[in-house]
C-alpha cells in the first residue's frame, strides 16, 4: 500500500492591495499573530471604555453647563463651597440637540462594536462604524463646548462653569481615546498582524457584561438618589461612587427614609458588581501577561539555557575557543599511532589551560603563554576569555530536567516580582499624578497645597475616607469619579500581588527565625553548610549530604578524566546512562496493566489544587508508558504522522514542561494516546491471526471447514496460536515473512 502524504493544515492566503503595503487577512487562519496588545487587549479596554463615555455624556445632556455662584463668587468661611451652593443657568437649545446626537453617536459605536465581538457584524464593517460614531460623538461635544466658550462663556467671578460642562469634556476625551485605540487595532490588522475574528473567552465575555451592569447600575442608582434626596444628578453621580467604592468622604449622605432604604439594594449590589469588575480585570490582565509577557520571559531563559548547553567534547572546544579535537584519520596520515593520537588530543588543551566542570559549571582556567602571541592568536584567547564562564554541562537527561525546572521556578518569581512592580508603578503613577490634578482644581476654593492633595488622595484611594477633605469644585467632582474607577481597583490588585510576594516572603522570613532561634529545627545548621560550601570550609566541617529534595552536586572534574570519551556522543550516552526503550525489552502485557493504572491515577490528580508537578522519576515511568507503544507502531500508525507526541526534550521547544495545560493533562492526554495506539496494535494483531488461519486452511485444501475437534490442537495447527503467524514445524521449506502491519485482503476461498 502505498504510504500516505501527510497533509498540512489550511492556511488562509494574505490578500495585498495598494502595492502590498495593505495586507488584508481572513476571518480566521492559522498564520502567527503580532502586536498582540492591539489584537487582545485594545478592542476590550475599547468595551469597557465606551459604557463609561455614554455616563459621563448622559450627565452633560441633563446637567447645565453654567452656573451663577453665590456672593459674586467670593469663597468665604460661611460660604466655603459656594459651586455646592450655586444655581444653574439655563442651556441654549444649540447645546441641548447635538448633546442629544452625541449620547446616540456613542451608544451606535459601542452597540457596533458589541456586535463583532458576537461575530453579529463584519470586523472591516463593525470597527470602522465604532470609529466613525465615537469621533462624531466627540466632535460634536468639543464644537459645542468650543463655540460655549466664545459664544456664552460664564462671566467670573459671579458664574462658572458646571459639573455638567466638565462631564462633557470627559466625555470628548474617553471618546477620542476609546477611537484612536480601535485605530491602532485596525492598522495592525492593515498591516497583516492578526485576523479579522476576535476571539473571545469566557473571562472576556464576563468583564465586558459586568462592565456594562456596574455602569448601568451606578447610572440607574445615582438617578433614584436624585429623585429621593433632591440632589442633581451629577451630585447623584458623584454620591454613589463614593459609596460604591466605600470611601464615604460625608460631603453627601442621604436624609429621607426612603433614600436610605434604598441605600441597602444599592449598596450590597453595587458592591458586588465592583468585586466581579474587579476580579475580570485582575484575570485579564494576569492572562494577557501569562501569555505574552511571562511566556516571553520563560522562552529567553530557555533559550538563553540552550545557548549554553555543551552536550560533547567537540561542542565544548568550539564553545571555548579552544583547538578542535584531532580524528583519527589525521593521526593516522601524519604517522602517530593511536595512543599518540590521543595524547596529542589531550595535550593541546592542557598546553592552553586546565578544564574544571563542578556541577554543571564548565570553568576553563587559561594558562600563561611564555611566547609571543599573533593577533589571530589573541582574537581566539579573548573569545575563550568571553565564553569560559558561561558553558553549562549537562550530561544525563536528568540534568535537562532539573534544568527546566529550575527555569520554571525562576520564571514564577519573575512572575510575582514583576506583578508587583506593575502595581506599586501603577499605584504611585494614579497617587502622585492625581495629587497634582486635584491640587489645581481645588485652588480656587479650598487653596490645597501638593501635600494636602497626596494626603487626600492616599485616603481616597485606599477608600479610608476620614471626610476632611473633599472634592468641592465643579471641576473636582468629575475628576475624582474618572480617577477613583481606575484608582481603587488598582490598589486591590495590589494587595493581591503583596500577599503573594512580600506576605509570603514575611512568612518565610518569620519561619526562618523561628527555626534559628526560639524553635530551632533539627539538621538546619547541617543543611546550610550543605548549601553553603564555602561556609562549611571555614568552619571545618565535610560536607555530608545535601539537603532534602536536591541532588548531590558533582565532584569536580579536570580534563584528564575525558580519556575515555568519544568526542562525537554526547556525555550521557558515554557514560551508559540513557533511559530510553528499546524494542523488545519490555512486556507489552504488563506495560499495558501498567497504563490502565496511570491513567486512572493521573485522572485523579486532575482535582489536584495547586496542579499537580511531578518529579523525575514518575516522568520517567510516564515516559516508558508513552513510548513503548511506539517502538513497535504499525505501518500507517507512526505517531508523528497522527499527530501524537511521543519524543522530547526537556529543555526544547516541544519540552511538556512549557505545555500552556498542567502537567496531569499533558500526560493524560499521552497516555490516552499510547493506550489507542496498543488497542489498534492488539486489534490488527486478531486480524493478522485470522489471516494466517485462513492460509492455511488454503495450503491444507480444508477452505471453508473448521475442524473443531483433535485438528484444531494438532501439531500443525498449534502453529497459529503458539507463535500468532501460524507457522508450524509442519511447514518447513516454506519462506514465511514478517507482517508489516498493513496486510491486504486476506485470502478467500
Amino acid at each position: 500500500m502505498p504510504n500516505k502524504t501527510p497533509t498540512s493544515a489550511p492556511v488562509a492566503a494574505i490578500r495585498t492591495v495598494g502595492g502590498g503595503r495593505i495586507k488584508l487577512r481572513g476571518r480566521s487562519d492559522n498564520l502567527p499573530q503580532k502586536w498582540w496588545f492591539a489584537s487582545t487587549a485594545i478592542p476590550l479596554i475599547a468595551a469597557t471604555i465606551g459604557p463609561f463615555s455614554n455616563v459621563l455624556s448622559i450627565v452633560s445632556l441633563v446637567s447645565p453647563w453654567r452656573l451663577t455662584l453665590p456672593d459674586n463668587g467670593m469663597a468665604s468661611s460661611d460660604n466655603h463651597g459656594s459651586d455646592d451652593a450655586a444655581w444653574g443657568i439655563p442651556d441654549p437649545k444649540w447645546e441641548i440637540i447635538p448633546n442629544i446626537f452625541s449620547i446616540i453617536f456613542g451608544f451606535l459605536g459601542h452597540l457596533f462594536l458589541l456586535l463583532n465581538f458576537t461575530r453579529r457584524v463584519r470586523y472591516i464593517v463593525a470597527l470602522p462604524l465604532s470609529i466613525v460614531f465615537w469621533l462624531l460623538s466627540a466632535l460634536i461635544l468639543i464644537v459645542v463646548e468650543t463655540v460655549m466658550a466664545i459664544y456664552a462663556p460664564p462671566v467670573a467671578p459671579g458664574e462658572a462653569y458646571s459639573q455638567g460642562f466638565w462631564h462633557s469634556v470627559m466625555a470628548s476625551l474617553m471618546y477620542v481615546l476609546s477611537s484612536a485605540m480601535l485605530m491602532v487595532n485596525m492598522v495592525g490588522y492593515f498591516k497583516g498582524h492578526y485576523p479579522q475574528n476576535f476571539e473571545l473567552d469566557d473571562d472576556q465575555r464576563t468583564l465586558i457584561l459586568q462592565t456594562m451592569s456596574f455602569f448601568f447600575w451606578l447610572a440607574g442608582g445615582a438617578g433614584v438618589f436624585c429623585a429621593l434626596e433632591g440632589f442633581t444628578y451629577a451630585d447623584s453621580l458623584y454620591f454613589s461612587q463614593v459609596t460604591i467604592l466605600t470611601v464615604g468622604f460625608g460631603d453627601f449622605a442621604p436624609k429621607s427614609d426612603s433614600g436610605r432604604g434604598f441605600l441597602f439594594a444599592f449598596q450590597i449590589i453595587g458592591v458586588i458588581f465592583l468585586g466581579l469588575v474587579i476580579s475580570s480585570l485582575t484575570r485579564f490582565a494576569a492572562n494577557i501577561s501569562a501569555d505574552k509577557i511571562i511566556k516571553r520571559h520563560r522562552q529567553h531563559k530557555r533559550e538563553s539555557t540552550v545557548g549554553r548547553t555543551v552536550t560533547n567534547e567537540r561542542e565544548l572546544r568550539e564553545r571555548l575557543g579552544l583547538p578542535p579535537v584531532r580524528s583519527d584519520s589525521a593521526a593516522a596520515e601524519g604517522g602517530l599511532s593511536e595512543g599518540a593520537s590521543e595524547y596529542v588530543r589531550r595535550a593541546s588543551i592542557m598546553q592552553l589551560g586546565r578544564l574544571e566542570i563542578v556541577g554543571r559549571a564548565v570553568t576553563f582556567h587559561e594558562g600563561k603563554t611564555r611566547n609571543a602571541m599573533s593577533s589571530g592568536e589573541e582574537a581566539l584567547r579573548d573569545r575563550r576569555k568571553k565564553r569560559r564562564q558561561k558553558l553549562l554541562l549537562l550530561e544525563e537527561e536528568k540534568d535537562r530536567f532539573d534544568v527546566m525546572r529550575q527555569i520554571q521556578e525562576e520564571t514564577k518569581h519573575w512572575k510575582q516580582s514583576w506583578a508587583l512592580g506593575m502595581a506599586l508603578l501603577s499605584f504611585f503613577s494614579f497617587w502622585t499624578i492625581g495629587a497634582l490634578v486635584f491640587m489645581v482644581t481645588e485652588m480656587r476654593i479650598s487653596q490645597w497645597r501638593y501635600f494636602d492633595s497626596l494626603y487626600f488622595c492616599f485616603v481616597a484611594i485606599l477608600t479610608i475616607g476620614y471626610g476632611d477633605l473633599a472634592p468641592k469644585s465643579n471641576i473636582g467632582k468629575p475628576f475624582f469619579i474618572v480617577w477613583s474607577i481606575t484608582a481603587v481597583p488598582i490598589v486591590t490588585v495590589l494587595v493581591q500581588q503583596m500577599s503573594q510576594t512580600v506576605v509570603m516572603a514575611i512568612n518565610r522570613g518569620t519561619f526562618t527565625l523561628a527555626d534559628w532561634t526560639i524553635m530551632p529545627k533539627k539538621g538546619i545548621l547541617k543543611s546550610f553548610l550543605n548549601r553553603h560550601p564555602t561556609t562549611a570550609r571555614l568552619f571545618g566541617r565535610k560536607q555530608t549530604g545535601t539537603e532534602k529534595g536536591k541532588r548531590p552536586e558533582r565532584p569536580t572534574r579536570d580534563e584528564g578524566q575525558f580519556e575515555d570519551m568519544d568526542p562525537e556522543r554526547p556525555f550521557g550516552q558515554q557514560q551508559d546512562r540513557s533511559q530510553r526503550l528499546q524494542k523488545g525489552q519490555h512486556d507489552d502485557n504488563e506495560l499495558a496493566k501498567r497504563l490502565s493504572t496511570a491513567i486512572k491515577a493521573v485522572a485523579h490528580d486532575l482535582r489536584s489544587h495547586p496542579p499537580k508537578v511531578y518529579s523525575y522519576e514518575e516522568w520517567a515511568g510516564f515516559t516508558e508508558l508513552i513510548r513503548f507503544t511506539a517502538f513497535s507502531s504499525l505501518e500507517g500508525d507512526e505517531p508523528a504522522e497522527r499527530g501524537e507526541q511521543t519524543e522530547w526534550d526537556w529543555i526544547g521547544e516541544d519540552s511538556p514542561l512549557l505545555a500552556d495545560v498542567t502537567e496531569a493533562e499533558w500526560i493524560l492526554d499521552r497516555l490516552c494516546e499510547s493506550l489507542g495506539r496498543w488497542m489498534r496494535r492488539q486489534a490488527q494483531k486478531h486480524e493478522q491471526t485470522k489471516y494466517w488461519d485462513e492460509v492455511f486452511d488454503v495450503m491444507e485444501g480444508r477452505v471453508g471447514e473448521r475442524r473443531k475437534d483433535e485438528e484444531a490442537e494438532s501439531p500443525q495447527r498449534a502453529g497459529s496460536k503458539l507463535y500468532g503467524y501460524g507457522r508450524s514445524e509442519g511447514w518447513k521449506g516454506v519462506n514465511w515473512e514478517e507482517p508489516t502491519g498493513h496486510i491486504g485482503r486476506p485470502l478467500t476461498r
